[in-house]
């Protein structure tokens, strides 16, 4: 039986409709699940970092390129310190950290993921580190129960859904002579790290400081594929 062409033109036109309604809502979907579902500010993207890629935090060649012993000598950082590792995630720069202060010092891990405390403390237990408290932090407070010596936000500033309230925080846990640490992915794209999109100028990061009552104390040219800023009071 032949359809009639009135019949055929209505069938073709809710055909189209129906695409043209449903396209767009799976491209917003795509967009969303991307980034997080976050929308973008101003020198980057909000997006945490899914706890089931913690493995590619562990690259074995990250020492070569993080450079965590001048890091950590460019901040002041020995024995006896008492630090705080700003989105410590799996815990791969923390258990350094811990290592360099010893027993007698102190290291904060903090993430706002109940996921990576999860993942980090398991990985503290392995290590037997006796000196890591893991800090579950909000997205402008990290919690931090003392005063610290020194702050380290490595590969972290991108993620910072508040960063202004973030580093006022962190400037209020700060001892008078203590120290911040931003360590961030240049735009240029090259190397490990987030998409360039994601990405934070360093000139962003001055200003947020600034607005958070830091000054920038000096950046450090050292490493390849990041900046990193030093801030104190």
């Amino acid at each position: 039986m032949e359809i009639p062409t009135a019949l055929k033109r209505t069938a073709l036109a809710l055909i189209a409709g129906a695409l043209f309604v449903t396209v767009p809502q799976a491209h917003t979907h795509l967009r969303a699940e991307r980034f997080g579902g976050q929308a973008q500010q101003q020198g980057g993207i909000h997006r945490l970092f899914p706890p089931s890629d913690l493995g590619l935090l562990d690259a074995p060649d990250r020492d070569l390129w993080q450079r965590p012993d001048q890091i950590m000598d460019a901040m002041g950082i020995a024995d006896a310190s008492i630090v705080a590792d700003i989105g410590a995630g799996s815990g791969w720069f923390t258990i350094r950290l811990a290592r360099r202060v010893g027993p007698r010092g102190l290291v904060y891990a903090e993430d706002v993921q109940k996921e990576m405390i999860t993942a980090l403390s398991r990985r503290v237990g392995r290590e037997g580190l006796n000196n890591v408290q893991p800090v579950l932090g909000l997205n402008n407070d990290p919690r931090l129960p003392g005063k610290v010596d020194a702050v380290l936000v490595v590969d972290a500033y991108h993620e910072i859904e508040d960063r202004v309230a973030m580093l006022s925080s962190l400037a209020r846990a700060l001892k008078p002579q203590g120290r911040i640490g931003v360590v961030d992915f240049k735009l240029d794209g090259t190397g490990p790290g987030p998409s360039a999109e994601e990405r934070v100028s360093p000139d962003v990061v001055v200003k947020d400081a600034e607005k958070a009552g830091l000054r920038l104390i000096r950046q450090e040219p050292f490493l390849q594929y990041q900046y990193f800023l030093i801030f104190g009071k």
